[in-house]
């Protein structure tokens, strides 16, 4: 089956089209009828549903993780020692670590507060 080429439209200088010819009344009704760029407002809930899907993800990958590494190591701190599963070890490191971030940066934004506070 042969096709036949289309030809090419009329524009103006500019490169837009001129607007005449039998299809001007179909462009302009359907330039007429699109869509706008109109964002759709963004709420709490929608933001709580995407960080809870994220933790969820988060969990799962958690679980494979401690799943995959039950080696027992020997751990010692301050004079103590302990045998406990690989996962088990690094999971408590990433919990202390959380907990120094989470501590630190609540001195710094209560410092923040008081500055903000006095210069009021």
């Amino acid at each position: 089956m042969a096709t036949t080429p289309t030809p090419p439209v009329a524009s103006a200088g500019d490169g837009s089209p001129t607007g005449t010819g039998p299809d001007a009344d179909t462009a302009s009704s359907i330039a007429g009828t699109s869509t706008s760029d109109v964002q759709p407002q963004r709420s709490r809930a929608g933001a709580a549903w995407v960080g809870i899907c994220v933790a969820a993800l988060l969990l799962v990958l958690l679980i494979i993780f401690m799943l995959q590494n039950t080696q027992p190591v020997l751990v010692s701190f301050l004079g103590m020692e302990a045998t406990v599963p690989l996962a088990v070890a690094l999971l408590v490191a990433g919990v202390g670590v959380g907990v120094i971030a989470l501590v630190v940066g609540t001195v710094r934004i209560t410092q923040l507060r008081r500055r903000l506070h006095r210069s009021t």
